[in-house]
Parts: C-alpha cells; structure tokens; sequence
C-alpha cells in the first residue's frame, strides 16, 4: 500500500458522503474517515439502518446521518439526497460509490433473469452515475473533489483470479455491472480532467462482508478500507481515472 498523504489536502473539515454506508465495507471506511477528522454522511435505502450503525459507532468521530432514504436506483430519492445535503452544506469534498448489488455465483449469461440483472446493473451502474450527476455541483464547489467508485476484479479483463475470463461465465451480471462502472469511471475522468474533481475507481477486493465469505478466501473488512481512504485523500496531482487494489494500479 503506498502510503498516505500526510495531511487532508482540504484546507476545512471534509465533507464526505458514502452510499450504502450502513453496515460493511461503507460503515468501515466512514469510521475511517471520520476518525481521520471528516464529517461524514452515512445513508442507507433506510435511513434508521444508518442511524443505527451511526449510534453504535458514536466514538468514531463525526459520523451524521443523511435525512433521507437514499436508494440509487431511485431518482426521487437520489435527487432528495442533494437537496439535503445542499440544506447543511455549501459543497461536498468526498463521495464514495460504494452501493451495490450483488448475484448468486453460479449465475451465467444463459441462465440470467434478465429482469434481475437490470436491477444489478441499474445498482451497480446507473446508481452511481445518477448519484455523481446529482451531486456533481456540490462537488465542484469543493476545492479538492474527490470521486471514488469502488469496483470490482470482477469486471477486470486483466485480473486472473476474478476477472470476466476467470470466472467460466460465473456472476454475469455482477461482473458486466462492475466493468461498467469501470468504463464510467474512465469515462468521467476524462470529462474532468481539466476540473479538480478527480475521479478512481477502487476494487477492495474479496471481502468479508457476507456470511460464508471468508470461507471463499475473502480477507476481513478492515484490510480492505486503506484503499479506499488512500484514493479518497489522494493530493491534487494524485493519479486520475485508474483502477486500483491498495493503491497499486489494477489492469482493466
């Protein structure tokens, strides 16, 4: 893991939101943020589940809880969410796409439920280009924006453990969802390359974030988090567009 940034590269407290930040791997990193010295919003598609996880992590730091209902695959709801925000906050420093849906393992492309697998891409894609899209003004009034979604080794050409040709077809929609994501990110980048808004994409890896998982070989939940704080405190010259694993560049 390369290391971290010495100080926040804001000048103010951060402000930080994390979608799907209720339990998990988004619980985690808001700790982990928080205790770094951030305000950070945790949502959930229920917001008592993040008013819940935000009360038991009470001595983490400045951990709130965003006012609405924040589903990502719900236009309303997303859009309400940046209203919110705007309420308390003159701009938005972090967010973290980190929502996402997930597949039975033995899915393939033939064997798909198509109708499921909308539901998973419009999750694990159109969410968190609607959540960017919404949030985007907030974030430009950032001096130091920073976007990062986390991805996924599934949706990697590259990766020979995970990735699309690793799998003998396995997690179809689950891997075409996050190679998705991967090409927005890419994409994104691009359009903002001459703005400060920098944007990644971060593969935690196989995590334990499920019953049975690390009977798989997923590695605890805080052993994915650095890399997701790493891309998320990265300074203003700090790389833009890629995809990384504890900080080290992933193929695509």
């Amino acid at each position: 893991m390369p290391p971290f940034v010495d100080a926040w590269p804001w000048d103010e407290r951060p402000v930080c939101l994390i979608t799907g930040s209720s339990r998990g791997l988004g619980l985690a990193v808001g700790e982990a943020l928080a205790r770094r010295g951030a305000t950070v919003l945790l949502t959930s598609r229920r917001r008592a589940d993040a008013a819940s996880a935000a009360q038991a992590s009470s001595g983490a730091g400045d951990l709130r809880v965003l006012e609405v209902d924040l589903d990502v695959t719900d236009p309303g709801a997303v859009e309400a969410a940046a209203r919110s925000v705007a309420d308390h906050f003159d701009r938005l420093d972090l967010l973290v796409n980190n929502a996402a849906a997930y597949v039975d393992w033995s899915e393939t492309a033939t064997t798909a439920d198509l109708a499921h697998s909308r539901q998973v891409i419009d999750t694990n894609l159109f969410g968190p280009w609607a959540v960017i899209k919404q949030f985007l003004p907030l974030l430009r009034a950032s001096t130091h924006p920073r976007i990062v979604n986390v991805a996924s080794g599934a949706g990697s050409h590259g990766d020979t453990t995970y990735g699309l040709a690793a799998r003998a077809g396995n997690a179809a929609s689950y891997g075409i969802s996050k190679a998705a994501l991967l090409a927005l990110t890419a994409t994104l980048a691009a359009e903002l390359a001459a703005t400060p808004v920098i944007v990644n994409a971060v593969d935690p890896d196989l995590t334990a974030t499920w019953p049975g998982a690390e009977a798989m070989g997923a590695r605890p939940v805080s052993d994915s988090v650095p890399g997701i704080v790493w891309a998320a405190t990265l300074p203003d010259d700090g790389p833009r567009g890629g995809f990384y694993r504890d900080g080290r560049p992933l193929p695509w």
